[in-house]
Order: structure tokens, then C-alpha cells, then sequence
């Protein structure tokens, strides 16, 4: 879980560079982005934690998005804040929290 954090920590403040070369890319493939890789963070945070409160739950996972939101716009390398990237973000960790739960009724 702390790789995963530091990586994505990496991936969302690591100078950004437009690339429209590829097959794959099209406008708006970076909130798709940001809800899977929340999705996963939000998965694998519960997964980790299945005790916590779901107040505790999203209050990190926002903290964490708002803080990176911010970070991407203070440290000046070519990012910016985007809010619809913080409502992806929070898409994500609730689809990541709700597979999570789904799967452990389902299945356990």
C-alpha cells in the first residue's frame, strides 16, 4: 500500500506533457485516468483498513486529492489544478470502496 502511494504520488505530480500520438488518447482520458487509479487507491485503502469509518475513509482519500490537486499547481511543473480532476478522484475511491464491498458480501 505505501509503494502504491508514493507511485501515485509520483504519477500526479511528475511534469505533465500533452501526447496526442497515440491511438488510445483522446480528450478527457486523463479523468478516466484519475478514476482508476482512485478506484484503486480507494480498493486497495480498504482492503487495507476494512474497519474504518466511511467518514474516516473519505476524508483521507479527499484530503489526498485536494492536496495534489494543490501540490500540482504550487510547485510550478507544467500541472495545474483541475477541479473535475477531484471529482474524478472521488468517483473513483467510491467505485474502488463500493467494488470492495460488493466483493466481500458477495463472495465472503
Amino acid at each position: 500500500m505505501p509503494i502504491y502511494w508514493a507511485f501515485l504520488t509520483y504519477m500526479l505530480l511528475k511534469p505533465g506533457e500533452e501526447n496526442h500520438e497515440y491511438w488510445f488518447m483522446f480528450s478527457g482520458i486523463d479523468k478516466v485516468l484519475h478514476v482508476s487509479i482512485f478506484a484503486a487507491l480507494g480498493f486497495s485503502f480498504i482492503a487495507a483498513f476494512p474497519k474504518i469509518k466511511f467518514s474516516y475513509f473519505i476524508q483521507i482519500i479527499l484530503l489526498y486529492a485536494f492536496l495534489t490537486e494543490i501540490l500540482q499547481e504550487e510547485m510550478g511543473l507544467g500541472r495545474s489544478m483541475e477541479t473535475l480532476d477531484i471529482v474524478a478522484d472521488t468517483i473513483g475511491c467510491l467505485l474502488g470502496y463500493y467494488t470492495y464491498k460488493l466483493l466481500i458480501k458477495r463472495f465472503f
